[in-house]
C-alpha cells in the first residue's frame, strides 16, 4: 500500500501530447532543442515521442543513441500490445525494445466502455494485454509506466474493473501507474476520491494525467497530489490536443510554492524563461495572461493597485514576481494616474520631476484619441523627453506618396517620401514594397540611411493594426503597434490615424529615433 509522498515527480509530454496542439509541428531539431531546454530546468522525465508511429520520432531515437542528459530520464511512448497478437510479435512493443530509451510509458484501456466499443474485445483480454504486454518490456529490460487511459471515467462506470486494470498493470511489472483524465471532464472532488480509493488497491506509485477540456487540469492535478499522487503529468504552456493538458508552468509552482510539496532540484527562477523559450520552439506565443509566467501575470493598470503595490507588492501580488523568473510591469493608461506615470518612470530609469502631471495630462489625452502605451515603452519613452526637451528632432518627415498600380491581377506598390534632416538637409527618395506600409518603411530607410548608417542594424519583427471604432467599419481610425529589434535591444512603438499608412509611417519614425536615441 502507498504512504503519501512529500515529493513529486515531474514527467514532461511536450513533445508527444504537446505535439498534438493545432498548429503545432516540430521538427526533430525542433524535438532536440527542446530536449536540452528541460533537461537543463531539471524536469524529471521527459516523453520523447512514439518510436514506429512517424518519421520525425524515428530520427528523434536515433539522434538520441548518442546523447546523455545530466537530469531527465528520457522515455519512450506506446500502447499495449494489439489484440490477437503476442507481445513479441507486435511492432510497436518491438520499437519500443530496440529504442535507446530506458523508460517506456505505454497506455492502455481501462474504461469498459472503450475496451467494447473501441477494441471491440472482452474485458478479460484487455486485462491479459496490459499485463503481458508491461512483462515483456520489463523482461526486455526496460522500466515501464503504466497511463491507465479513461481511468476516471472507467473508475465512475465501473469501479472494479478500472481498479482491476491498475492490478494487471501491476502484475505486470510497471513501476509507476499513472491515471488519465483523457477527455478532461473531471472535478476535482471526483479525481481525489479515485486516487484515495486506487491508493488502497496496488502498492506501485501512482501519477495523474490531466486534460484541460473543462479549465480543471491543473486544478485536478493538484488535488490529485494532495490525494497521494507522486507523479505528475503535462506540458509546458499547457499544450496538447483540444484545449490542452495540465500546464508544467502553473502546476510546478503551485506544488512548490503554495502546497509545500517538493519536486526535484529545479530553478523556479527560470521558469518564465522556459516558457518562452518552448513557446518559441513550438511558434506559438505563450499566453500573455497565463499564470505565473505571462506577460500580464504581475501587470498592474488601475490607478488604486499600482499605488499599493508600490508601497508592498503583497497588496495585489500573490507571490514575488522573481520567484519564477518574471517581473512586475505597470502599464500605462488613463486608468494609471500619477503614481502609475511614477512608476513608469522608475522602471525606464528616468527621473520623477515637477512635470508628472502634464505627463499624465499628455498621456491621458493622447489615450483618448485612440494612443495606447502600455505595450509601447519606447513611444512613452520618447514623449516623456520630447515634453522635457531632452530629445533633440533629427529629422522631419515633410511629405510622402503611395502609387498602387494593378495591372493583370499584379500589385505594384510605391512609395516616395521627402525627409530633412537636423541641418536642412533635403533627401528625396522611393522605394517599392509589397505593400504601402513595407514601401513606406523601405523608402523611409533609404532617405535616412545617408544621414543615419546605423538604422541598417534595425529591422521590423511584429506589426498589428487595431480598428478604434468597429462601428465605422473601414471609415474607422486604426492603432499600428510596432516592434523592432537590433540583435541587442527590442524596443515597441505606437502610431494612431485615421489613416492605416499614416498610422504605421508614425509609428515607424518613432522606431527609427529610438533607435538612434539608444545607438
Amino acid at each position: 500500500m502507498n504512504e503519501l509522498s512529500e515529493k513529486v515527480v515531474i514527467y514532461d509530454t511536450t513533445l508527444r501530447d504537446g505535439a498534438q496542439t493545432e498548429g503545432v509541428l516540430f521538427s526533430t531539431e525542433d524535438k532536440l532543442d527542446v530536449l536540452r531546454e528541460l533537461d537543463s530546468f531539471g524536469i524529471d522525465f521527459v516523453e520523447c515521442g512514439w518510436p514506429g508511429s512517424n518519421p520525425t520520432d524515428d530520427a528523434l531515437f536515433r539522434e538520441l543513441e548518442g546523447i546523455r542528459t545530466e537530469r531527465t530520464k528520457l522515455v519512450a511512448f506506446g500502447s499495449t500490445r494489439r489484440f490477437g497478437l503476442k507481445p513479441e510479435e507486435d511492432e510497436n512493443l518491438r520499437a519500443l525494445v530496440e529504442c535507446p530509451a530506458e523508460w517506456c510509458c505505454i497506455f492502455g484501456k481501462t474504461w469498459d466502455f472503450q475496451v467494447k466499443e473501441a477494441l471491440n474485445i472482452g474485458l478479460d483480454e484487455n486485462l491479459d494485454m496490459v499485463e503481458d504486454s508491461i512483462r515483456f518490456l520489463v523482461r526486455s529490460g526496460k522500466h515501464v509506466i503504466f497511463d491507465a487511459e479513461h481511468f476516471f471515467d472507467g473508475y465512475k462506470s465501473d469501479r472494479k474493473y478500472a481498479l482491476n486494470v491498475l492490478r494487471a498493470a501491476e502484475s505486470g511489472g510497471a513501476e509507476w501507474l499513472v491515471l488519465c483524465d483523457t477527455n478532461g471532464g473531471s472535478l476535482p472532488a471526483e479525481v481525489s476520491e479515485a486516487v484515495e480509493d486506487a491508493l488502497l488497491s496496488v502498492d506501485v506509485p501512482l501519477g495523474i494525467h490531466c486534460h484541460n477540456d473543462s479549465d480543471l487540469a491543473t486544478a485536478c492535478s493538484l488535488a490529485a497530489v494532495d490525494s497521494g499522487c507522486s507523479m505528475v503529468q503535462g506540458t509546458i504552456n499547457g499544450l496538447g490536443e483540444r484545449c490542452g493538458n495540465a500546464n508544467l508552468c502553473t502546476v510546478i509552482p503551485n506544488l512548490v510554492h503554495k502546497t509545500g510539496f517538493e519536486t526535484s532540484e529545479m530553478d523556479l527562477t527560470k521558469l518564465t524563461a522556459l516558457s518562452k523559450s518552448i513557446g518559441e520552439i513550438a511558434n506559438i506565443a505563450p499566453r500573455a495572461d497565463m499564470p505565473y509566467v505571462g506577460d500580464s501575470a504581475f501587470a498592474h493598470k488601475g490607478g488604486v493597485h499600482i499605488s499599493a503595490v508600490t508601497k508592498n507588492n503583497r497588496t495585489y501580488e500573490h507571490i514575488d514576481p522573481s520567484l519564477v523568473g518574471n517581473s512586475r510591469r505597470i502599464l500605462v493608461s488613463d486608468m494609471a494616474g500619477k503614481a502609475g506615470i511614477v512608476e513608469k518612470l522608475k522602471e525606464l530609469g528616468l527621473e520623477c520631476g515637477d512635470d508628472t502631471p502634464d505627463i499624465t495630462s499628455k498621456i491621458k489625452d493622447m489615450e483618448s484619441k485612440g494612443y495606447q502605451f502600455e505595450g509601447a515603452d519606447a513611444s512613452f519613452e520618447l514623449l516623456v523627453k520630447r515634453l522635457r526637451g531632452e530629445l533633440k528632432q533629427k529629422f522631419t518627415v515633410e511629405g510622402f506618396k503611395i502609387l498602387i498600380d494593378n495591372r493583370l491581377g499584379d500589385m505594384d506598390t510605391e512609395a516616395s517620401i521627402k525627409v530633412i534632416d537636423s541641418e536642412g538637409i533635403l533627401e528625396q527618395t522611393a522605394a517599392d514594397g509589397n505593400g504601402p506600409v513595407n514601401a513606406l518603411d523601405k523608402a523611409l530607410r533609404k532617405s535616412l540611411l545617408k544621414f543615419f548608417p546605423e538604422i541598417n542594424e534595425m529591422k521590423l519583427t511584429d506589426y498589428k493594426v487595431r480598428t478604434l471604432d468597429e462601428k465605422s467599419a473601414t471609415a474607422s481610425g486604426v492603432r499600428v503597434l510596432i516592434r523592432s529589434t537590433d540583435g541587442k535591444h527590442n524596443w515597441t512603438t505606437v502610431g494612431v490615424s485615421n489613416n492605416v499608412v499614416e498610422a504605421s509611417l508614425i509609428a515607424l519614425v518613432d522606431a527609427i529615433e529610438y533607435k538612434l536615441m539608444i545607438g
